[in-house]
């Protein structure tokens, strides 16, 4: 190289310049090459989520429409919320049905920008590092992030799928505002939110913590409602009241710094407490439990006939069914009531007789031991006991400990604290008497009321639906009566009292030993005093045969032995059965079967199944007018006359007591003009009993339910029963009794008339049965 030569300045290879010159722009091509590929990779990724490929993405016609399992709703005649059948607790809106305050009060708290994002805020998601660097806690999800994760919940929220799972939300918040309006985001998030005790959707939590649809809330109790969705267990106003307080106050601020209410509005809200009108409807609390248990069983055997669009059965419990019904919550009220007035006292009355009070019915041997020891081996503790590996005798001894419990009373809260062992516990709770309560139109067969025991909580047998079957006693013999009016036999005719000879039986029967009566009576006053006897006479004139079609064409499905003594009621038939048959009398002879649904409805309100009763004639109108004289007299001058003379019942009525053998069963069946209803009163276990007729007698132990409850139902105006209306004598009736009496007239019977009826002398003779009777 010529050392002498130029060198030129400006010419610089490459390789020569400073090594960290050439490590700066590598890394400017390798943050931009890192960058292109995260923003390709990630909209790959966004691509691959949107359309499925990594993991479940739902549908848009889900997003409208999500499958959440919805409670279905049980309706009164009049229009109450009385039941509902649920996994989840939950049910619908529409957004007009939700008042604004709602709205208002969950934008504000949850989402300030809702109405200016498009799923996403990113405002709030741009925040998230800062409150991480400060060691703060912030929910960045918008209402429709929430949305959709409530819609469609993490399944892991593991460190490595945390990730996936936000920006899936994410996708899910972005489709779900494409597709639906904000309104309608709204609503689907306030319809799946969870609320304090296991309450879903904003229309059961209003309606359960505050007993008003979500249209009437307030300011400060949508206030209560929406703080409940940052922690439905610590904040629920039920059972936390000062923590829900103070949540609800910081919802109402929020209000105030969004301009949604003003700072008077919130210092006043504020200063206030916001009660609560608590309606929780579950199994065994609130009206009708006994009903809606029925009619779900009906309702979920319906189900298997009604398909949903795709093919599918509908589901009581998941598909937000709209059920309605024929009952009627003012009547259903008054007949829990009149049960409850009646058996207050009437249970004192069955525990003050001996054996009872001082508990030495126990220490017979035979039936009582038996149902005692089958009690004892089926309860709950008894199983939990030998699950243990424990032996009989030691369970039993551990069972004679005495322990804390609760137990039914007939107290204002139908139960009360106390100390008894397990197995005296099983032995107080045998004795109580249960009683069954049935009211309906004989016109229509609508049930009005339904009272299937003294306490859901206690007791969850039903005693008034079709499987539960008593003997019936003398309320079986106005279907006899009925017979032999219907085929020519004259109210007025004379009728023996005297023992009845049967081919089938040895000697004559004598139904009525204890008892003294004239030869021959007219057959109205044998049905008034219940004898026995003449019951007989009047079965062998139809025939057994006969007899027994007759009934069950009237409507009783339960098996009638061929015997004579089915004339005397020993047959176990439901009361709802009997209701059924006795619905001829005052309807004119039609004969009318009990009915308690009328529609279901799908969760749209379209209809998927309709009902309507089972109606026939089975009598024509005079005889069922002269049935109706005949059961008059019942209560008039027979064993039902305490109705007039201590209930002061002077209407229109009619009826028929009923008492079994040695008192196990006492019956009532009445009707007016517009409502026939019945009551059953007993012990579950038959051997457990009054002692005396007097006191075991249907008109004692039944009918008195039967008076306190249209006493109260003449007494409302609001249900159009009228008190002065009086049965329909049909067109040309003949008959040989003069014309019926007035209510003046009958009035008279409490101060004169029937010395028996006023009295009380009258006591029903319980069927007495022989061998070949069973």
């Amino acid at each position: 190289m010529d050392k002498n030569r130029p060198v030129n300045i400006y010419k610089k290879k490459t390789g020569d310049l400073p090594e960290h010159h050439n490590k700066g722009k590598r890394a400017i091509r390798i943050l931009w090459i890192s960058f292109i590929l995260f923003l390709v990779s990630f909209t790959l990724l966004i691509i691959a989520i949107e359309n499925g490929l990594v993991g479940y993405m739902p549908s848009l016609a889900e997003l409208e429409n999500p499958q959440s399992a919805i409670s279905s709703d049980v309706y009164s005649a009049d229009g109450a919320l009385i039941g509902r059948y649920y996994v989840t607790d939950r049910s619908n809106s529409k957004f007009s049905e939700i008042s604004p305050n709602i709205v208002n009060a969950l934008i504000a708290t949850e989402d300030v920008r809702f109405y200016e994002h498009a799923g996403i805020d990113p405002f709030a998601t741009v925040a998230i590092p800062m409150y991480m660097l400060m060691h703060k806690k912030r929910g960045s999800s918008t209402i429709t992030q929430q949305l959709a994760k409530n819609l469609f919940p993490r399944k892991s929220d593991g460190i490595f799928t945390l990730p996936f799972m936000k920006l899936k939300e994410w996708v899910l918040a972005v489709k779900l505002e494409r597709n639906l309006t904000k309104n309608e985001i709204i609503t689907l998030y306030l319809n799946t939110v969870p609320y304090g005790d296991n309450v879903y959707g904003i229309r059961n939590a209003s309606l359960t913590f505050y007993n008003k649809t979500p249209d009437k809330v307030s300011i400060d109790e949508a206030a209560m409602l929406v703080g409940m969705l940052k922690g439905n267990t610590i904040y629920n106003p039920r059972s936390h009241p000062r923590k829900a307080k103070e949540r609800r106050n910081v919802v109402l601020d929020q209000m105030r710094k969004s301009d949604y209410i003003s700072q008077d509005q919130y210092n006043e809200l504020t200063a206030n407490e916001t009660p609560l009108d608590y309606h929780k409807i579950d199994y065994h609390d609130g009206i009708a439990p006994y009903f809606r248990m029925i009619v779900e069983q009906q309702v979920k055997l319906a189900c298997k006939d009604m398909k949903k669009p795709d093919g599918t059965p509908y589901d009581i419990y998941k598909d937000g069914l709209k059920i309605y019904t024929t009952l009627d919550t003012r009547m259903q009220r008054y007949a829990e009531e009149a049960m409850q007035e009646h058996l207050t006292e009437l249970q004192k009355t069955f525990l003050a007789q001996s054996g009872y009070k001082d508990g030495s019915i126990w220490a017979k041997t035979g039936n009582v031991q038996n149902i005692l020891n089958a009690a004892i081996k089926s309860s709950d503790h008894y199983q939990y006991l030998r699950s243990q590996d424990m032996t009989h005798e030691k369970a039993i001894a551990a069972m004679s400990i005495p322990i804390k419990m609760k137990v039914f009373a007939w107290t204002k809260t139908r139960s009360k604290d106390t100390v008894m062992s397990p197995i005296d516990s099983i032995k107080y709770m045998k004795v109580f008497l249960q009683s069954g309560f049935l009211a309906m139109d004989p016109f229509t067969g609508e049930v009005k009321a339904w009272v299937g025991g003294i306490d859901h909580n206690y007791f969850q047998y039903d005693h008034v639906n079709i499987n539960t079957k008593r003997q019936v006693g003398s309320t079986i013999k106005p279907l006899l009566y009925c017979l032999a009016v219907d085929n020519g036999y004259s109210p007025c005719d004379n009728v023996s009292t005297l023992p009845v000879d049967f081919p089938s039986m040895p000697h004559a029967y004598d139904a009525d030993k204890e008892a003294s009566y004239e030869a021959q009576v007219p057959m109205k006053r044998a049905l008034a005093l219940s004898i026995n006897n003449a019951a007989l006479f009047m079965l062998k004139q139809v025939g057994i045969d006969a007899f027994v079609d007759f009934a069950h064409k009237c409507g009783i499905v339960s098996r009638m032995d061929k015997y004579p003594s089915v004339a005397l009621g020993v047959s176990d038939i439901s009361l709802y059965e009997m209701l059924g048959a006795y619905s001829m009398f005052p309807s004119g002879g039609m004969n009318t079967q009990p009915y308690f649904i009328t529609k279901i409805e799908d969760k749209n309100g379209m209809l998927i199944k309709n009902f309507a009763p089972v109606q026939k004639e089975i009598i024509n109108g005079n005889t069922a007018y002269k049935m109706v004289k005949l059961m008059r007299e019942v209560v008039d001058h027979g064993t039902g006359g305490r109705l007039r003379f201590r209930y002061k019942l002077m209407n229109d009525v009619a009826g028929k007591t009923g008492t079994t053998s040695n008192q196990a069963d006492a019956w009532f069946i009445g009707y007016c003009p517009q409502l026939i209803a019945g009551a059953w009163v007993g012990c579950d276990d038959r051997e457990f009993r009054f002692r005396s007729e007097a006191l075991g007698q249907g008109a004692a132990a039944a009918l008195p339910i039967w008076a306190y409850f249209m006493r109260r139902v003449y007494a409302d105006k609001t249900l159009n029963i009228d008190p002065a209306r009086r049965f329909k004598q049909p067109d040309g009736f003949n008959d040989c009794d003069a014309a019926d009496p007035t209510s003046a007239e009958r009035s008279g019977l409490e101060m004169g008339g029937s010395k028996a009826a006023r009295d009380s002398d009258i006591i029903e003779r319980s069927s007495h049965t022989t061998d070949d009777g069973e």
